[in-house]
């Protein structure tokens, strides 16, 4: 089987509910996409998301996402796929989203080859876990509207961006609370918005809020002040910014700063880097949680057939295609009662149109 042809091309997706988070306000999302298409008609899809984390301007991106696709890809065997993820990683090391793409693709077409789902041939799939749906910064009145809305559309997690002000958070949280039955479980995000007198308290506060975890309160490069913390506070927090690839990974399990790591495949470039990083959170039994981006059904697949393969995944936080005003592919999952369950179908399961 040969890679004959090689697509890529960008839509600019508005929000249908435009956020707000410590450091941006989100309304619209530029996503570039590739497409492989074997000689005998097999498909493979992938999608990048750049964003100021993965600090990648959208147009090189998507310059590279062409330009390396055809040099590498074009006319290669995609069986040849543990060699090809080592040439574009090469070549793609300054733009991880467009690394992820044209990696999922990868597999996505490798798996449809073989007529199995991605996550089938990375191992043996877990059962569906719940995601969690975003609820941005908001007024208190608000963020409780927004909460109602997702608790009658069956979700069953919360995740609650957080960051701007610690006296506000708190009470957003106390409202949020009281207003969730105990079995939704609520976890936080501050985007690096706290201090690290501010984190201790609100992991002080986290017994009462009956909070599942807190997602990288400090800056990237402030791990150490995490030090300070008791190990118990640092088993509630959850890496995020200060993890993107696999040397981040070795790092964070020296330190031992945190008790889950938050994979994100545009950050870590794709299934290949995500794996890397699963492999050594199993070794040093870190939990892992699968987080995203505003990113189509098509990425958002490939992360949850990733994760649903690796035996330390415990959270899954992959709402990332639900507020796209529209997607160029539909399938990848089905979302049931706050649940996402793979698809019986090759690939990564998405089809066009």
């Amino acid at each position: 089987m040969i890679i004959e042809h090689v697509e890529t091309w960008t839509e600019r997706l508005p929000l249908t509910r435009p956020y707000l988070i410590a450091t941006r306000q989100v309304s619209t999302v530029d996503l570039h996409f590739v497409r492989l298409e074997s000689r005998c008609g097999v498909l493979g899809f992938g999608c990048a998301a750049p964003t100021s984390v993965t600090s990648e301007d959208p147009d090189d991106c998507f310059a590279m996402l062409g330009s390396v696709g055809l040099d590498i890809l074009k006319g290669q065997n995609p069986h040849r796929l543990r060699f090809l993820t080592h040439q574009l990683r090469a070549q793609c090391s300054d733009y991880p989203s467009a690394l992820a793409a044209l990696d999922m693709a990868l597999y996505d077409l490798v798996a449809r080859s073989y007529g199995i789902s991605v996550a089938m041939m990375l191992g043996r799939p877990m059962n569906a876990l719940p995601t969690s749906i975003t609820i941005g910064i908001l007024p208190l009145d608000k963020t409780l509207d927004e909460a109602r809305e997702y608790l009658e559309r069956g979700f069953k997690c919360l995740k609650v961006k957080l960051g701007l002000n610690y006296e506000e958070d708190i009470d957003r949280l106390r409202a949020l609370r009281s207003l969730c039955p105990d079995h939704i479980d609520i976890r936080v995000d501050a985007n690096q918005g706290y201090s690290i007198d501010q984190t201790r308290n609100l992991a002080i506060e986290s017994a009462e809020l009956r909070l599942e975890l807190i997602e990288q309160p400090l800056k990237r490069g402030d791990e150490g002040d995490m030090d300070h913390l008791s190990k118990e506070i640092r088993q509630l927090m959850a890496a995020d910014e200060s993890l993107h690839g696999p040397s981040d990974a070795l790092q964070l399990a020296v330190g031992e700063q945190f008790g889950i790591w938050n994979i994100k495949l545009m950050k870590c470039g794709g299934i290949t880097g995500a794996l890397a990083i699963a492999d050594i959170a199993q070794m040093v039994g870190v939990d892992l949680m699968w987080g995203c981006m505003d990113e189509s059904v098509i990425s958002i697949a490939a992360a949850l057939h990733t994760g649903y393969s690796c035996p330390k995944t415990k959270y899954i936080d992959l709402d990332g295609s639900f507020d796209l005003s529209k997607d160029v592919v539909r399938g990848g999952f089905r979302l049931s009662d706050g649940f996402l369950h793979l698809l019986d179908e090759p690939g990564l399961g998405v089809i066009v149109g």
